[in-house]
């Protein structure tokens, strides 16, 4: 059996019994499941709130921006929040025209105030009919949709208002266009997830956990190659799927709790 200290060589990972895998897997999960994790990374945003909303906004935007350094994410998030004076879903609701005029000129690498600016109108005009986010990712209640159906219905309505700018699509991805929708995934294992340690909040009940498609980032994509968990050559929608359906074999409810261990072997101990 794997402990927690001892890791397998790239040759040895595919020689690994299935419970000597799920076995070190699951030491990692419940190393890296802590609200210790928190505040490194950019679910904290979400994690300072306490109104659903609140968390949704927040949550989909950190999500949104979470590539490059995570303390770059974090910060350039708590600015968004600044800006809308500590209160995200009520500056949401109640802001006026020349209100956004505080937005021109934020940016993150690509995303820019063009982005920004049509973020904001769409969390307006979404909120204005439905109380919560979720409702953007079905268009019905009665559906039991799994994670690629929901994301590529999100995205579709995420860029259903008129004039919608062209350049923020590359920003809110899908699996039609061959992503990995790493960062809408992220986004989903947070409102989905539910558990005892504290992490992910677990506020939506529509998608089940057992349906959800595990973030596959560069890091994650390395130590699921380097474990003889993806065999496809290129890392694409396909990629995520496949890895998923692996982890699926150690837990069938939950699969998508392994992205901790993936990505905390790969961040925090490079693996």
């Amino acid at each position: 059996m794997l402990n927690t200290l001892s890791y397998p060589t790239n040759s040895d990972a595919k020689m690994l019994s299935r419970a000597s895998m799920k076995d070190f897997l699951d030491a990692k999960v419940d190393q890296y499941n802590q609200k210790n994790f928190i505040e490194n990374d950019p679910i904290v945003i979400p994690h300072q709130f306490s109104l659903k909303q609140d968390i949704e906004i927040m949550g989909f935007w950190a999500a949104i921006l979470a590539w490059g350094q995570r303390v770059t994410i974090i910060n350039k998030s708590n600015q968004l929040i600044r800006l809308m004076d500590g209160a995200p879903y009520d500056f949401i609701k109640n802001h006026q025209p020349h209100d956004l005029k505080r937005f021109i000129g934020f940016k993150h690498r690509t995303f820019n105030d063009t982005d920004t600016l049509y973020f904001i109108e769409f969390f307006k005009q979404h909120y204005q009919q439905y109380n919560t986010l979720e409702d953007a990712f079905y268009p019905s209640e009665n559906l039991e949709w799994d994670g690629e159906q929901t994301l590529n219905h999100f995205r579709k309505t995420f860029f259903a208002l008129d004039d919608f700018p062209h350049r923020t699509q590359k920003h809110v991805s899908s699996p039609l266009q061959k992503s990995t929708c790493k960062r809408l995934n992220m986004f989903l294992r947070w409102m989905v997830r539910a558990d005892d340690a504290g992490v992910d909040f677990g506020i939506w009940k529509r998608l089940k956990p057992a349906s959800l498609i595990c973030p596959c980032d560069v890091h994650v994509d390395r130590v699921a190659r380097r474990l003889g968990l993806i065999n496809r050559k290129q890392t694409d929608w396909q990629t995520a799927v496949e890895l998923t359906h692996r982890l699926r074999e150690f837990d069938a409810v939950d699969p998508v709790k392994y992205d901790f261990a993936l990505f905390g072997l790969g961040v925090e101990e490079k693996f």
